[in-house]
């Protein structure tokens, strides 16, 4: 069998990335009629799917590729079910499912997720983000309920409804990529019975609404003062408990308990206003709901975090451990199932859990670049951190002897520093960064990136990231990686 380098690997995902760019542009332009002006690639999100960020003179797209047909041919007819039921969904412009692309509505890049933490300033809950959660949950009972009317559950994937089957999937995934490799001590046996015996409960529950599957901040964008939904190619037939507590025990969202409780009544009242459906069988198995959606959740921790080694993954472990103590004393059902009670609360103070949370560190990358050739791509997925422009100082590359210097000769060093204005722009730099990198530290966030920037990416920007790496190294327990674009 033909092995293939790293490198390798990352070229041939390039070229294919490249491909469909080619592909989705041409989808454009014979849609609007008009010229592609630009096309940049978006942060990559927990998936493979790839969206591109298409404009032209007058009109824009989000461009996407997922090479599994079945989930774009159901996104797609959700889509325009919802839509023509004026929900508020993305517009579906156009598509090629031969070759697994279509263009979908812009909703630019705020989700609700980004908006909670550019708010959350203390510890009291921002008035303006609870609105947005209510607006969240108000929609998301319309979709659920109006959205689940006429639509064709046939082209759901890879089940029609979340049933026992379904459940099964979740339980064991947290079984083996969580309690697994957190080396969590249970009985195999008494533990697939209680499983068994977890799902006939929660199958006990009305179960004809449609189910976003994977409804929470990161996948509600916020567009013209209101929400907008995205990313629900995995819905089926499922209970009305299971999407609202997704939303509100997101891990990483880390909403306060009293703010949880608040609108999970706004979102009973909606239901029983709007929809005349009685809170009774909502509440019996709302914490059941709430307690698989948590399993199911650290199933995905487990396997991309300790398994795949994803730092941003395993930041979410301490997150939804907090989350699972707050539900404890809510889940009286769980005396029925004592094995898996047992292995819940042995979680907690697991040493493997504790010990692989106090070895991550906060990864700051700091790169050095050329405006000729565009600002870098943040291969982290997290899209943004600082780029700081450092083209208004003097610029070395034009006095003839240091022009094929760079910023770490000491006859550049001694040109920049001569300069008053390079020692204020560093102080501002610094003085920004300790405050952000602190905050980072303390939520215990994955990842930052600073980049620095000047016309050729050879002398001021190389500098600028070479002293600023120096001095992160040096005053936080961070771990800094440090790139020069143009190889310097």
């Amino acid at each position: 069998m033909r092995k293939f380098s790293h490198k390798q690997i990352i070229t041939s995902k390039n070229q294919l990335i490249e491909i469909m760019n080619a592909s989705l542009k041409i989808l454009f332009e014979n849609h609007f009629g008009e010229k592609v002006i630009s096309s940049a690639l978006l942060p990559q999100s927990g998936s493979a799917r790839e969206y591109f960020r298409i404009r032209s003179k007058n009109h824009k797209a989000v461009g996407t590729y997922y090479p599994e047909r079945k989930e774009n041919e159901a996104f797609i007819s959700f889509s325009e079910h919802f839509k023509s039921l004026a929900l508020n969904v993305p517009l579906i412009y156009c598509e090629n499912i031969n070759e697994n692309i279509y263009l979908q509505e812009d909703l630019g890049d705020e989700t609700l997720f980004s908006f909670l933490e550019k708010n959350r300033k203390s510890s009291e809950f921002p008035e303006t983000v609870l609105e947005y959660y209510k607006k969240s949950l108000s929609h998301l009972a319309d979709i659920q309920i109006k959205g689940a009317k006429g639509l064709n559950f046939e082209k759901c994937v890879p089940r029609k409804a979340f049933d026992k089957s379904s459940m099964m999937w979740d339980l064991n995934y947290f079984k083996y990529f969580f309690l697994k490799l957190a080396h969590i001590p249970f009985d195999e046996q008494l533990l697939e019975n209680d499983f068994s015996a977890f799902s006939d409960f929660l199958c006990e529950a009305e179960s004809s609404f449609f189910l976003f599957r994977d409804f929470q901040s990161r996948n509600i964008m916020i567009h013209n003062n209101d929400v907008f939904f995205i990313d629900y190619q995995g819905g089926r037939k499922g209970a009305l408990a299971y999407d609202v507590a997704s939303l509100l025990y997101d891990a990483k969202a880390d909403l306060p308990e009293e703010i949880r409780e608040l609108l999970k009544k706004y979102y009973i009242e909606i239901i029983l206003k709007k929809y005349g459906i009685n809170s009774d069988d909502f509440e019996k198995y709302y914490y059941g709901f709430v307690l698989i959606r948590m399993m199911q959740a650290m199933g995905a921790f487990g396997y991309r975090g300790i398994f795949e080694r994803k730092e941003h993954f395993i930041r979410s472990i301490p997150f939804a451990i907090k989350n699972l103590l707050t539900i404890f004393d809510k889940c009286d059902f769980l005396i029925q199932f004592p094995e898996l009670k047992k292995v819940l609360l042995l979680l907690p103070d697991s040493p493997d859990l504790k010990d692989l949370s106090h070895k991550l560190k906060l990864k700051i990358t700091v790169k050095s670049f050329s405006y000729k050739k565009g600002i870098p791509y943040d291969a982290t997925g997290n899209g943004g951190g600082f780029v700081f422009d450092c083209r208004f100082l003097d610029n070395p590359g034009r006095i003839e002897h240091m022009k094929m210097l760079c910023g770490k000769d000491p006859e550049v060093i001694d040109f920049l520093e001569k300069n008053e204005e390079t020692a204020l722009f560093s102080q501002n730099i610094k003085n920004l960064l300790k405050e952000v990198v602190e905050k980072y530290i303390n939520r215990e966030y994955s990842d930052l990136s600073v980049s620095f920037g000047c016309t050729g990416g050879r002398h001021r920007s190389v500098y600028f990231a070479e002293t600023t790496a120096k001095y992160l190294s040096e005053n936080f327990p961070v771990k800094v990686i440090l790139e020069h674009t143009e190889g310097f």
